[in-house]
């Protein structure tokens, strides 16, 4: 849960990070004898992320979404592992609906909880100024607004993890994330190879 903030404090605008288009090749040699055939280029092999600590395939794809957006942020190891410990203690790394807000249901989730207004992989609640309902089911949004709020903690990179978790969340259980952190650290050192 989160006190209520300025949400335009919270914006998520950041310049397009779109591949460049590829420069034209060289056209081949007019003198290219024409039984020379060009070496098949190896295929580049994507490395399969094996679920670690406990999680399922889902909650490791969960925690999959979180490092990838803080990444995108330019976020440091630290900060992913926060925001993983984080969404282990309060969603247990699924995408919760709201059952006291059915429109919460629409959009893909794996449980329904009952925690007032809170859904998504933080319980980020959205009377309190985290987002609408819509955004706060995106993974990619609801952590990015998770690490814009730890960006904004002073010194956070030095706290404990428990308490720059509690700066973010205000939770009524402040000492929970802290029995996470080995784990959260193993799923991020896995997805980041």
């Amino acid at each position: 849960e989160r006190a209520a903030v300025d949400p335009a404090s919270r914006a998520m605008a950041r310049p397009s990070t779109a591949p460049a288009a590829p420069s034209a090749s060289a056209s081949p040699s007019a003198t290219a004898s024409p039984k020379a055939t060009a070496k098949p280029k190896p295929k580049k092999t994507v490395r399969q992320i094996v679920p670690v600590a406990g999680l399922d395939r889902t909650q490791m794809n969960n925690a999959k979404k979180i490092v990838q957006a803080g990444k995108e942020m330019g976020m440091p190891r630290r900060a992913l592992v926060i925001a993983v410990a984080t969404a282990m203690q309060e969603s247990t790394l699924l995408n919760y609906a709201s059952g006291v807000l059915p429109e919460s249901q629409n959009y893909p989730h794996q449980a329904i909880g009952w925690d007032h207004d809170s859904v998504g992989l933080f319980q980020q609640r959205p009377s309190s100024g985290w987002g609408t309902v819509e955004q706060l089911m995106d993974p990619e949004y609801a952590t990015k607004a998770f690490l814009s709020a730890l960006a904004e903690i002073p010194g956070w990179q030095s706290l404990p993890l428990s308490v720059a978790a509690q700066a973010v969340q205000i939770s009524a259980f402040p000492d929970a994330y802290a029995q996470h952190e080995w784990r959260a650290g193993e799923v991020v050192a896995e997805i980041l190879g």
